[in-house]
């Protein structure tokens, strides 16, 4: 068996291409969508994150203010900008790019974020929502799988899924979408013994421990499905995921690779979540969860 591709990349532009007509309406009526993103300090890799980001807010008309900062800037001086842009009209979502400095406390400065502009859904409020299944912003790159996984058209309903990973911003998350869709979870860790012996089960694994190679062919039963949300670098300095891709594209069904898979669908949900918050502020008419 060789497995099909999920790619990431073809399925962005296609929901970029319906995010666009959104943002003209929009901008039609007067309110076009804005989006604050914060960067403090040099790191290279968040460098490239943020100019991914406001490339894909020219590419469907979204609104993008990029505040550099030094990473001498304190966290007052930050939660001060993130209290003026709360009250900034012009701004429907606010991003501040992590991991910031060690003398910030970056739980503080997600909580100082406004729920109601909170397009990267790491606030308690958005994490409530979610935990509840109550209206709210989703995590985007848990957000993004899930449209991958509606992509190939996959019921989720009695599935045996196992997330590997349990982190706030992808794993717990995760877990938690899936469960809405009537999946059953399996929620593992670094810490897991027998690891394989639960993905052996599974009908659906996300991997998103940030560990490479930390699932393999011999673990992952035959016909499932694979999504690889890992971020790690090979001996020669590429680009790779927590999934042996190599081996177990020969037993799964479906697998998304890396690059090109889960990480432009992560950039693509945020830009979902600022226009939906710009129809929310602007709009009398209450509209669905954001799985729909």
């Amino acid at each position: 068996m060789t497995s099909q591709l999920i790619n990431g990349v073809e399925l962005s532009n296609q929901l970029r291409q319906a995010l666009q007509t959104r943002v003209q309406a929009l901008t039609k009526e007067g309110h076009t969508p804005g989006l604050a993103v914060i960067l403090v300090g040099e790191n290279p890799a968040s460098q490239v994150y943020v100019r991914n980001k406001v490339k894909a807010c020219d590419q469907v008309g979204i609104h993008s203010v990029l505040e550099k900062t030094p990473d001498t800037l304190t966290e007052k001086e930050l939660l001060a900008k993130i209290e003026a842009l709360n009250k900034d009209p012009l701004v429907h979502g606010i991003l501040v790019q992590l991991p910031l400095p060690p003398h910030i406390d970056a739980q503080r400065v997600i909580e100082a974020i406004s729920p109601q502009k909170d397009v990267d859904g790491f606030h308690i409020s958005s994490a409530g929502a979610l935990m509840t299944g109550a209206q709210g912003f989703w995590p985007c790159t848990p957000f993004g799988c899930m449209k991958m996984l509606e992509s190939i058209h996959y019921d989720l309903k009695g599935k045996h899924a196992v997330v590997i990973g349990r982190s706030n911003i992808v794993g717990k998350p995760m877990a938690m979408m899936l469960l809405q869709k009537n999946a059953t979870v399996t929620l593992c860790h670094s810490h897991t013994k027998n690891l394989a012996d639960l993905t052996r089960q599974a009908d659906l694994i996300v991997a998103a421990v940030g560990i490479r190679n930390v699932l393999t062919k011999d673990m992952v039963k035959p016909g499932a499905v694979v999504l690889d949300v890992g971020m790690n670098r090979d001996e020669e300095g590429k680009l790779c995921g927590d999934v042996d891709f190599n081996g177990v594209s020969q037993v799964a069904a479906f697998i998304t690779p890396v690059p090109g898979g889960v990480g432009p669908m992560t950039i693509t949900m945020l830009l979902h979540n600022t226009v939906w918050a710009a129809e929310q502020l602007n709009s009398t008419v209450e509209r669905p969860l954001q799985s729909n």
